[in-house]
């Protein structure tokens, strides 16, 4: 087992996707940044790993701007406590305005 309670995961998750939610809906993503501890290691697959919370405040405010009010429905969700680990599946759903047939764009993402 690992060394965090599946409770205390949950709560982790919960927070992590009020915080995601209030930055979409503020277009605010600093709230999102300061969700992770001040010496987080994120691993971004596209923009590499960044170290510390207030690096990863500066990437995730630059790389929202342009659509700073996206937001992320999420599809499934999957604990794994042996590892102390949460994997799950969002949409990375664009705002307005819509496709012609007027459904939102959006492209699926696993963190």
């Amino acid at each position: 087992m690992g060394k965090y309670p599946r409770a205390e995961i949950e709560a982790a998750m919960a927070s992590y996707c009020r915080a995601r939610d209030e930055a979409s809906r503020t277009g605010d993503w600093s709230i999102w940044a300061n969700v992770v501890t001040e010496d987080a290691h994120y691993v971004e697959h596209a923009y590499g790993e960044l170290h510390g919370r207030e690096a990863i405040r500066e990437w995730i405010t630059g790389v929202m701007a342009p659509f700073p009010r996206m937001t992320f429905p999420q599809d499934w969700c999957v604990v794994d406590e042996a590892n102390d680990a949460v994997v799950f599946q969002c949409q990375n759903q664009f705002p307005e305005p819509f496709d012609a047939s007027g459904k939102p764009f959006h492209s699926p993402n696993w963190t």
